[in-house]
């Protein structure tokens, strides 16, 4: 059977995949390929993708996954909560998502948008559970037989958090908490009222929070003693026509986005971090009390929040915790694309991802043509591991841009921009230099897998870059530019087996500096989608301060 899973809901994070017989051979978010950061629309291109990867034809495919309802469920619940109160109609964002929906399925459905980009197909076209597909995307790639599976975003069509049970191939529905009920909703209105965009720049709230202290008194919007939470959604969005102005009666005046950062917004950051971990903390305790099992895995745009996995992994809670690589809606695909295995009491394969390298490749050929093109000084290398590895030592800012493309919002050692953790002006000079970012956003480290135990306190397997884990007070000042401010740092473990080559990079750098942690960031710059193809990855070299880029065989300099 041949699947392609889609995620397509015109609000964040297009993307598309696809499967033969159960087994992912592909997957890519559409703002790779369109330069368009979260792209909202119809995933053509990533389908595309899709289909040349795989060498087939739209007429080859047995199914179409959407990974969303229909409009007609999401529709009833939102004009519920409108009836009962629960979101007034001043809540313009609220209303423009049922209206998004509404636009999306009735005006044209993805099934037609389909037909018009690819012609026709016999391909049965499925609508899939929003939050089941996240569900899948999460236990069928854990190898877990029996685990616990918690689900948090900011909406499905009617769900915010939802606990399953999946066991021998199956999902049982355990527990389902309605949207507005919603920690990613919480969140969301709080990287609004601070000066940043929602379903975007959550991460910078995450970053921002150490910075602040405890204090600020956050009850009225969210009550974490409620079990599992309670989010006081009127308080949060009413006493005024917009979001902001009930959070301002209680919390002043929300931040102006770009202008300075004040300690009360550092605070608010604190108390909006600390409120989101203990509510996934208690869902996470309820999914383990209500399943009886101790393997968790986490989906949704929630578990992206690194911070708060990372203390899950260390509460004692959970044996195993797996939280797939693109839990945000990008990897919805995933799980829609592997739902027709749930069909007729059948089974849902189950392999434990182990890398996510899912995206396109360029070989050198179609490298070399680039530079060409661009009339772009080249060396070419004999071993581009070991020259990256002497340059970082001595320095040096480098583009690394080798093999298949990561899927999901990390770099993992494909398409990243890496530096010396050693010097500990490099978070600086990356940050005004490379990235042009807020000053306060950490950097991470990729280490040897092997080695992780001697730089960070309760190592765990983490090849995802999507948990933290407090660094040892006596590595801290060796690799000063990857330990957040409050010891803290997000690692990727690199394993020889699965990333040989940036493995051997880390390797060779050890050699030279007798450490085997190199800093890692995205290959992007701000607001841009991460580089995609060997063009985008000259262009974001010369637009930046990087000091050299290793593309495939081929080393450029300054």
């Amino acid at each position: 059977m041949l699947t392609v899973g889609i995620n397509y809901s015109q609000m964040h994070d297009s993307s598309a995949c696809i499967a033969r017989d159960g087994e992912l051979l592909f997957a890519v978010a559409e703002e790779r390929i369109s330069r368009l950061k979260h792209d909202p629309g119809f995933p053509k291109n990533a389908i595309r993708a899709c289909l040349d990867f795989a060498n087939a034809r739209p007429e080859q495919l047995d199914e179409v996954c959407f990974g969303w309802q229909t409009a007609g469920p999401v529709f009833r619940h939102d004009l519920k909560c409108y009836a009962t109160g629960k979101m007034p109609l001043t809540y313009l964002n609220g209303l423009n998502s049922t209206l998004h929906f509404l636009s999306m399925w009735h005006q044209e459905s993805g099934a037609k948008k389909f037909a018009q980009q690819f012609g026709p197909t016999k391909a049965k076209m499925r609508f899939v559970d929003h939050h089941l597909a996240h569900a899948i995307s999460a236990y069928a790639y854990s190898g877990f037989e029996d685990a616990a599976i918690v689900v948090m975003d900011g909406r499905g069509a009617w769900e915010a958090t939802t606990i399953w049970h999946g066991h021998n191939g199956r999902l049982d529905p355990v527990l389902m908490i309605p949207f507005p009920n919603s920690v990613g909703h919480f969140y969301s209105e709080f990287t609004e009222f601070l000066g940043f965009q929602r379903n975007s720049d959550e991460w910078k709230v995450m970053g921002l929070a150490p910075y602040g202290k405890p204090g600020v008194d956050l009850s009225a919007f969210i009550d974490v003693r409620a079990l599992p939470y309670r989010i006081h959604t009127r308080q949060l969005i009413t006493n005024g026509a917009t979001p902001i102005a009930g959070m301002a009666a209680l919390l002043g005046p929300p931040r102006i986005p770009e202008s300075d950062i004040d300690g009360r917004h550092k605070d608010i950051a604190y108390a909006v971090q600390d409120a989101c971990e203990t509510a996934m903390m208690n869902v996470v305790r309820m999914a383990i009390e209500k399943t009886g099992c101790r393997n968790v895995c986490l989906a949704g745009g929630v578990a992206l929040n690194s911070k708060a996995n990372g203390k899950i992994v260390t509460s004692g809670l959970v044996d195993k915790l797996f939280v797939q690589p693109a839990a945000s809606d990008d990897g919805v695909a995933l799980g829609a694309a592997l739902a027709p295995y749930l069909d007729g009491n059948g089974k849902l394969p189950n392999k434990a991802m182990r890398h996510a390298y899912w995206g396109p490749c360029f070989d050198d050929e179609a490298i070399a043509r680039a530079l060409r093109t661009y009339k772009v000084h080249y060396t070419k290398l004999s071993d581009p591991a070991s020259t990256a590895a002497e340059l970082l030592a001595q320095g040096k800012i480098l583009g690394w841009f080798q093999g298949r493309m990561e899927f999901g919002p990390r770099a993992l050692g494909s398409r990243s921009i890496l530096a010396d953790p050693r010097d500990p002006e490099m978070n600086a000079k990356v940050n005004n230099a490379v990235k042009f970012r807020e000053w306060w956003r950490p950097f991470a480290p990729s280490i040897k897998k092997e080695a992780a135990d001697k730089y960070l306190e309760c190592a765990t397997d983490s090849p995802f870059m999507i948990l933290t884990a407090q660094v040892r007070p006596e590595k801290r000042s060796i690799i000063p530019s990857v330990t957040h401010v409050d010891g803290s740092a997000r690692p990727q473990t690199v394993e020889k087996e699965i990333n040989p080559l940036y493995w051997r990079l880390i390797d060779e750098f050890e050699k030279r500096t007798g450490v085997p942690v190199i800093m890692n960031t995205s290959f992007n710059l701000r607001g841009e989608a991460i580089v995609h193809t060997p063009t985008d990855a000259i262009r974001t070299f010369f637009s930046s301060g990087m000091d050299a880029l290793v593309i495939g065989s081929f080393l450029v300099e300054k």
